[in-house]
């Protein structure tokens, strides 16, 4: 089934009005074809100040732009389910890339969406450069064939961290020459405002079933693994690298190492020693 459009960026949001408007127009301002690109906003149906921005100055800028938009609601579930929103947004998306926005996300690179277009075709997680290029894809541009094979995108709210470790277990994982300054609070000292302060972090507490490191968490991701796996594999791609991994014959954080050129992953540095 082809999709309509190349790119779909899936952009949940809450509270921001000033930051998301400079995200937003900056992004589609430096995209080369607004005509291949799907919009998708998630706004939650208690955000009155969301909501009305997006209607009285967002919406008709965006009108004015021509680009082709969505904008849903939800009932509010919070930052500890941020996934749902995505796989949500995902599923109402009909494009060949499904690119994770963030509101606090400023591109820099004109023609961004060309870069990703090269890849058309190909199935691999992409990275941007940004922030000490973290080893993980930050915000995650993945083929729509990885939502269809699955059914969704991520189980848990750390969508960056769920989608790469996958990508590196199967060897999928790609950093391409797009720019992208992540203006958070603890980064950059900008937006530090309630959305940021009140974010449920699920990570650090292996005994709680929601955290990331929930033995049931890291089993679901070693499923999905096999199932992307058995899916190259009938697309007629290489899938020897997870099988070694399944194995034990191949470390499966091997290039992930090598792409943390800023030491920002030390557990994995302390499992090499």
């Amino acid at each position: 089934m082809s999709n309509e459009y190349r790119i779909a960026i899936l952009l949940p949001t809450r509270g921001r009005t000033e930051a998301l408007d400079r995200s937003l127009i900056g992004l589609l301002e430096l995209a080369d074809d607004l005509d291949s690109i799907q919009l998708l906003l998630g706004l939650d149906t208690d955000d009155a100040v969301g909501i009305e921005h997006f209607q009285n100055e967002l919406q008709p800028k965006l009108d004015d732009m021509g680009v082709d938009y969505t904008a849903m609601t939800f009932e509010p579930i919070g930052y500890g389910r941020l996934n749902e929103y995505i796989n949500k947004l995902a599923e109402n998306s009909s494009a060949d890339w499904l690119f994770f926005w963030n509101d606090d996300a400023i591109m820099e690179t004109q023609g961004w969406d060309q870069r990703i277009t090269e890849h058309t075709g190909e199935f691999k997680l992409l990275a941007v450069h940004t922030h000490n290029d973290h080893p993980y894809s930050i915000f995650p541009i993945v083929p729509r064939a990885w939502l269809d094979v699955i059914g969704h995108l991520s189980l848990h709210s750390m969508t960056d961290a769920w989608l790469s470790q996958i990508a590196y277990c199967i060897d999928v994982w790609e950093r391409i020459e797009i720019d992208v300054v992540h203006d958070r609070a603890d980064l950059t000292g900008n937006n530090k405002d309630d959305t940021y302060k009140n974010r449920e972090l699920l990570e650090g507490n292996p005994n709680n079933p929601r955290d990331f490191h929930h033995p049931r968490m890291t089993q679901y991701r070693m499923e999905e693994c096999d199932h992307l796996s058995k899916y190259l594999k009938e697309q007629g791609n290489n899938s020897d690298w997870w099988e070694r991994v399944k194995n034990s014959k191949q470390d499966p954080w091997e290039k992930l190492k090598v792409n943390d050129i800023n030491g920002q992953m030390r557990q994995f540095q302390l499992k090499a020693q």
